[in-house]
């Protein structure tokens, strides 16, 4: 099973597409928190972007699930990203609620909307018994959002080649807060 459209009540989330890339490009542009994710910031905002949502696209068609584009109701505004993502921690596959919100756009709780949809999303369709976000332990923005998307702070793990905090949610803490 698998999300490829829905909606929460500000934002329309749909699959990603390649003409997604040029409304990705800001997100590559005077960006904070873009060290917190531990890619290679050499090539330009444009390959930046196509090469994201490409590897989004990919995910798509692997099975792996993959991010998908957050559209604001009220102005049809690309805001950002957000969707499961398939991925290994210490040899172990896990689930992941991964969120990339515009900097123009931060601040509303468009992403705490948005991984909450994923989160409910992925417990209602059996698709794990647990979830977790992966987040730079420099990144308190986005660990707040995990908090409030009900998940706890657990291990400090190397990932990527960035100390992380995985927060984590099981189906039983999910069924509590419903």
């Amino acid at each position: 099973m698998y999300l490829h459209k829905g909606k929460t009540k500000r934002l329309n989330i749909k699959t990603l597409t390649q003409e997604d890339d040029k409304k990705w490009e800001a997100f590559f542009i005077n960006n904070p928190s873009l060290p917190f994710l531990g890619i290679d910031l050499s090539p330009t905002p444009e390959e930046q972007a196509k090469s994201w949502i490409q590897y989004q696209l990919d995910r798509y068609e692997s099975g792996r699930y993959g991010h998908h584009a957050l559209i604001d109701k009220e102005t049809c505004d690309f805001i950002g990203q957000c969707g499961l993502l398939t991925q290994e921690i210490n040899g172990e596959e896990v689930l992941e609620i991964g969120y990339h919100i515009l900097p123009k756009y931060w601040g509303n709780g468009f992403a705490t909307e948005a991984a909450i949809k994923f989160r409910d999303y992925a417990f209602e369709s059996n698709l794990c018994e647990r979830l977790v976000s992966i987040i730079d332990i420099r990144n308190i923005a986005s660990q707040k959002v995990a908090e409030k998307n009900g998940m706890k702070r657990g291990l400090q793990v190397s990932y990527h080649g960035l100390e992380v905090y995985v927060y984590k949610i099981t189906r039983e803490e999910w069924l509590c807060l419903k």
